[in-house]
């Protein structure tokens, strides 16, 4: 099992995959791993010791992390309670792992953004998935790659400010808009929950925010019980994506820090086989395999459905009708590109309905061919854009079963 960053050590049997390298501002990837090593140690890798650590990123007055847990790594605190300087959390802390401290995982703030034939894309395999953003008149496209070391970009574009995220753990890609957390940026706290990504917005004081929740959950907006709106994204392979949009921005590896954007310093952790879950969870969902991606559509407060990849892949383009109380969806699924997006079905004043015809999208209504982002590009409707579902994301089975565990996977098979 390995970590989810440069900065943190596999196993002690496990060779390890990158080398110490040093960015800009000094900070070497071994130092990172000294500080897993240590966390380690003390046992502050197993469970946060209450009030401490939660403080240290949410009281200004603290500043530091590291040494805040109890020596058998155990929450002393309350599940939900008012805390020490007023410090308020919405979850039981015994949920919560302390793994690096405040900002090892560097996020990013509006990196280089370059064309898709620039230099510095070399990193970046047509196989590698990426994030992409459509803006109406221009796109932009944020590599997993990048995201294995950083985690979370900060990006203001459109007039928007947005916070595009991944956790290498869990495998789940949202992009947020910040506007709930008063437009902060977002940093990584060294926190998880269950495994997942824990945000802090860069307020004083700040609030922690679980990325798969994408609400407040300590802190002074967690009162407001506050909530990040989603803005809609897909992922897919580099390929997929620059075959959609030729002009799409991506970020460059010109990112003010030595990586290697080219090696998943995860491992083979995201392998479809891989069954290591790297923070033991109380109870595993097997019913597909734990590292398969889906594609999740959430319903309620632990409900929705997921469809995923390897169910899906049996053809190699989908056009899957669904629901959500919001109104009826269909999902996209293209296997060359290794996508599956979700779009509402309303165009206008009709509802369409569509199907795969010729290995093209159509819609039977007005037979309009629909490409993988949601365009018409012929017939009747050609220029029309179907809107896609803001809360729809991608993540491993394991994790999106576990936060949403009364939702259940799509079957082909209608089982």
């Amino acid at each position: 099992m390995r970590g989810d960053s440069p900065d943190m050590e596999p196993r002690a049997n496990e060779a390890t995959r990158w080398p110490a390298r040093r960015s800009e501002a000094g900070r070497s990837e071994a130092s990172g791993r000294r500080e897993w090593r240590s966390a380690r140690r003390r046992g502050a890798a197993r469970n946060v010791s209450g009030v401490g650590v939660l403080a240290a990123l949410v009281i200004p007055a603290v500043v530091a992390l590291t040494g805040c847990a109890s020596s058998d790594g155990a929450a002393t605190g309350p599940d939900t309670a008012e805390q020490d300087g007023g410090l308020f959390c919405s979850i039981a802390q015994k949920r919560l792992t302390f793994v690096l401290t405040k900002d090892g995982i560097p996020a990013l703030s509006n990196p280089k953004l370059v064309e898709a034939d620039a230099p510095g894309l070399a990193y970046l395999r047509p196989t590698d998935r990426v994030i992409g953003l459509d803006f109406g008149d221009e796109f932009v496209a944020v590599p997993l790659n990048i995201l294995w070391y950083h985690e979370v970009v900060n990006l203001d574009r459109a007039g928007l400010s947005l916070a595009v995220t991944y956790c290498p753990l869990t495998g789940s890609s949202l992009v947020f808009d910040r506007a709930a957390a008063g437009g902060a940026e977002l940093g990584v706290s060294g926190l998880l929950l269950d495994n997942n990504l824990i945000m802090y917005d860069r307020n004083e004081p700040a609030s922690l925010w679980p990325q798969m929740l994408g609400s407040a959950v300590c802190g002074p907006r967690a009162r407001s019980r506050a909530r990040l709106e989603m803005f809609p994204s897909a992922e897919m392979t580099w390929e997929g994506w620059r075959e959609l949009h030729p002009e799409t921005w991506v970020v460059s590896s010109e990112t003010g820090f030595r990586r290697r954007y080219d090696v998943n310093p995860t491992g083979d952790y995201e392998d479809l086989d891989n069954r290591d879950i790297f923070f033991p969870l109380s109870e595993v969902d097997t019913r597909r395999p734990l590292k398969e991606r889906v594609l999740g559509i959430p319903q309620g407060l632990d409900g929705g459905i997921a469809f995923p990849f390897g169910e899906m892949a049996s053809a190699a383009r989908r056009a899957i009708p669904t629901r959500v109380t919001a109104g009826p969806l269909v999902v996209f699924w293209d296997r060359d590109a290794v996508a599956a997006v979700a779009y509402f079905t309303r165009v206008g004043d009709r509802t369409l309905t569509f199907a795969v015809a010729d290995g093209r999208y159509v819609d039977l209504e007005t037979g309009s061919t629909w490409a993988l982002d949601g365009r018409a590009t012929d017939g009747p409707l050609a220029g029309e854009r179907l809107r896609a579902l803001p809360e729809a994301y991608v993540a491993f089975w394991f994790a999106w079963a576990h936060f949403q565990p009364e939702s259940f996977p799509w079957s082909a098979f209608g089982r």
